[in-house]
């Protein structure tokens, strides 16, 4: 049978290079003036808004089974916690996701990752403890030398049943995302494609207790965040290539 999909374009023709899945995923958002977040990204990668607003995320979660096609999962890299800042933009008519800063506890997964897709990853002492009632606790430290101080400290839980969002909602506009973009230092934008099926999405409830991560980029993250909890995905990725 084939898999249920809400791409908008088809998959790249060369085979995927990476596998991994991601779980204990948390979206928060919060609504921003597009200008505080626009004067961030680079020429050629243009902010992408709904209803004249932008949107930033952080996304606490856990990476495991990350392997290479083919390959079976590497030791140091196949596991790890990860926590990421990040908005919506538009490339050439694909929308996909800008990271800001993507915090991981693997060491070998920042380098690989900072050097394969020239995305800002950073090193930092996470953890994540689930209760009995299924709510997540997760905190994160950034350690990373020569970078922004970043602290992360907050509880949740899914409230409700997991469905797949509606098209058209703020939910399938937050969460269908099916490419990431990334620059090197000399601003060339590059894409990254990734692909798994539709998202399984539940509202949740949120505890915070301490966050910074948006503070080095002058994102004030205050009130309460639009919050939805994924179920379990699997993920493929392709190589990053160069925006035209």
């Amino acid at each position: 049978m084939e898999r249920r999909t809400d791409r908008t374009w088809p998959l790249p023709r060369r085979p995927w290079v990476m596998r991994m899945k991601w779980s204990e995923l948390l979206f928060a958002h919060w609504a921003m003036e597009p200008e505080v977040v626009a004067k961030l990204l680079p020429a050629g990668v243009t902010l992408d808004t709904r209803d004249g607003q932008a949107w930033v995320g952080v996304v606490p979660f856990l990476m495991s089974a990350v392997a290479p096609r083919l390959c079976p999962p590497i030791p140091g890299l196949s596991r790890f916690l990860e926590l990421n800042v990040r908005t919506y933009v538009i490339v050439d008519g694909k929308p996909g996701v800008w990271f800001f800063s993507l915090d991981a506890e693997s060491r070998v997964a920042v380098r690989a990752a900072r050097t394969m897709f020239n995305l800002p990853y950073m090193d930092a002492k996470m953890s994540l403890g689930k209760r009995d009632d299924g709510t997540i606790d997760y905190k994160s430290v950034r350690t990373h030398q020569g970078e922004a101080a970043a602290e992360y400290d907050a509880s949740y839980s899914s409230t409700g049943d997991f469905r797949e969002a509606d098209p058209g909602s703020l939910e399938h506009w937050l969460t269908s995302r099916y490419c990431l973009y990334s620059a090197n230092r000399r601003d060339q934008v590059y894409r990254g494609e990734i692909d798994h099926a539709p998202w399984k999405l539940a509202p949740a409830t949120y505890d915070e207790r301490l966050n910074t991560m948006g503070a080095g980029f002058g994102f004030r993250l205050e009130g309460r965040p639009h919050l939805l909890m994924a179920e379990p995905i699997d993920v493929q990725a392709w190589l990053i290539s160069r925006c035209a």
